[in-house]
């Protein structure tokens, strides 16, 4: 697919910021280019620590919430902490129950299963836990949108605290408090944190409050995982939630979490926004998606070593599962599709799993670079479709899709993700409304590609890799830096691996300085230059043969690891004749 590259143009006095925090100018242009504008954002971009994130008090509502929560501690009334199914549902569930049995309440779990309730607290939940003797529910990673649910829970007599993260209807629930940085009025510095992240604020908050210990690093690796895998900006106080997170994460004392690191291979290894987001979280979110999330929860709490492996391998089966499923819902979604490609893809993909709706949509979108509906059948009722949306930067799901809200039978989300239920027979209605109303321009379909910085290869030294590799955590809002440079002659390429997926390119600069570059996508590029330069000259490159033909070449500055050598290693990201 092409791309439409473009180089930031933030300014700064580079020179300056390189003397001041001892970092290459190119590295300090990087940084710059992540939003952090004044010294202080510089400070706490590089050395931030925990110690200089928020205070809870600054949230509207969570001394509130905390109180009510102290009263029904010292009341002995029983609390539900009601959670999600995913990987921050699950993270924010654990730190509240962890939290308010350390804190002395007498406390229980319930988490909707995803096929069943559908996402949030519902009134079925509610009318159990009237049923279990509870007087006070708090809510995680849900509960904004929850008009009807707690409104049930107020007529019973219950007392209600939300706890959410996800952007307020215009209806709020009438809840006796309501925790959400998003909410209107709230002037929390910082709003794109997760659920996890605002639990972890009320416990905070709750143990202060009772003059109550609360460790430095207390539920920071549950923090860090949900920030990852809920996919929040990499940016402000979520980058050290994630940087410390990971620290804690890679030497953690639960029971849990290490026999989930152990299956999957990463047991007394370097940690990554990479380890959280592809290895780890799939497999607590692999619970929610084809089993209880439940299950992902009771793996937190476990503390027999033996059980808990058991538990974690079993995780990682269902996620192995999910993948193989994953993979055959992507191909009929394709085949679906074939050459029809609106502006906004709505696809109906009969028989997939209804949990793997989301991530094919994610997958889709990112092939076609268009804002991306995909329903599939529930298991409920047959006249009825349930669908997970991803979006691109261009167009805001949430927005677009609430004018239309009322041809829904449920609906929520954020601006690059939704879910919602709709009537079989409105589908073809809803996609056409959506498709007529999408106002996307040809440079909304056609994704961006960010310069860091135009730069030689040759600029690159081990220094310099090494102060990249240090602006780790890496992911949404702090992308891994990518430089550019133009007018590199192949020289040639091999490829190798056991399946053959893995090219070394040797590439000639202007200047004369040869460079090799790795590339992990052999046979989309072997089909790009036979369709860019001629079969005689392409057959050249793959003995070895200059031919003359060059490449502009986006990379990425890694350091390769292996036999205790460690080297500069040049990522071929992306390719432009």
């Amino acid at each position: 697919m092409h791309q439409d590259w473009r180089i930031y143009a933030k300014n700064a006095d580079f020179k300056a910021l390189s003397e001041k925090y001892g970092i290459d100018p190119v590295v300090a242009r990087v940084i710059r280019n992540r939003d952090v504008v004044t010294d202080t954002d510089f400070e706490n971009y590089i050395y931030g620590t925990l110690e200089s994130t928020y205070a809870p008090e600054l949230m509207m509502d969570m001394e509130l919430g905390v109180d009510i929560i102290m009263s029904s501690i010292e009341d002995g009334e029983n609390i539900r902490v009601v959670g999600d199914y995913d990987v921050d549902g699950v993270m924010s569930t654990y730190i509240l129950y962890d939290g308010l049995k350390r804190a002395g309440a007498n406390v229980s779990v319930d988490i909707p299963h995803r096929i069943n309730d559908g996402y949030g607290i519902n009134e079925r939940i509610i009318d159990k836990a009237y049923n279990d003797g509870i007087h006070t529910i708090i809510t995680c990673d849900n509960g904004i949108a929850a008009v009807n649910a707690v409104a049930k829970a107020t007529e019973l007599g219950m007392t209600v605290v939300v706890t959410d993260h996800h952007e307020p209807q215009e209806i709020l629930p009438d809840a006796d408090a309501i925790i959400d940085p998003h909410q209107k009025g709230d002037t929390y510095p910082y709003k794109d944190i997760c659920g996890a992240a605002v639990a972890y604020k009320f416990i905070r908050l709750l143990f202060k409050t009772m003059d109550m210990e609360f460790g430095r690093n207390e539920y920071i690796e549950e923090v860090a995982l949900a920030t990852v895998c809920d996919v929040m900006p990499l940016l402000d106080e979520n980058r050290t939630f994630v940087r410390e997170g990971l620290r804690c994460l890679e030497k953690t004392e639960n029971t849990g979490l290490k026999a989930l690191l152990e299956v999957s291979g990463l047991m007394d290894k370097k940690l990554s926004g990479y380890s959280l987001g592809f290895v780890v979280g799939p497999c607590i979110n692999a619970a929610g998606r084809l089993g209880s999330a439940l299950d992902a929860f009771s793996l937190l709490t476990e503390e027999d070593e033996k059980a808990a492996y058991e538990m974690a391998a079993k995780l990682k089966e269902l996620n192995d599962s999910r993948k193989s499923m994953t993979e055959e819902g992507e191909k009929a979604a394709l085949d679906i599709i074939s050459d029809n490609i609106d502006d906004v893809l709505v696809i109906y993909v009969p028989g997939l799993h209804e949990s793997l709706a989301g991530i094919v949509a994610g997958r889709l979108k990112e092939r076609y670079y268009r804002p991306t509906i995909v329903f599939t059948d529930t298991d409920k009722d047959d006249s009825m479709l349930k669908g997970s949306g991803r979006s691109t930067e261009g167009y805001n799901m949430f927005e677009k899709i609430n004018v239309h809200k009322d041809m829904l039978v449920k609906f929520g989300g954020h601006p690059l993700a939704a879910g919602l239920s709709i009537e079989k027979d409105k589908l073809e209605e809803f996609k056409k409304i959506l498709n007529e109303e999408a106002g996307l321009s040809e440079a909304d379909k056609t994704p961006k590609l960010m310069i860091d910085v135009p730069m030689p290869m040759s600029y690159v030294t081990m220094t310099l890799a090494e102060q990249l590799a240090a602006l780790e955590p890496f992911g949404k809002g702090n992308e891994y830096p990518l430089f550019a440079e133009k007018d590199m002659e192949i020289l040639g390429y091999q490829i190798y691996g056991q399946n053959k997926n893995v090219m070394r390119l040797k590439l000639r600069s202007t200047r004369g300085r040869v460079h090799e570059v790795i590339y992990f996508r052999p046979d989309e590029f072997e089909k790009n230059i036979n369709e860019w330069f001629t079969a005689e000259e392409c057959d050249k490159m793959s003995r070895g043969i200059a031919t003359g033909c060059k490449l502009a070449i986006a990379y990425e500055v890694g350091i390769n690891e292996y036999n205790g050598a460690r080297n500069v290693q040049l990522l071929m990201k992306a390719y432009e004749p």
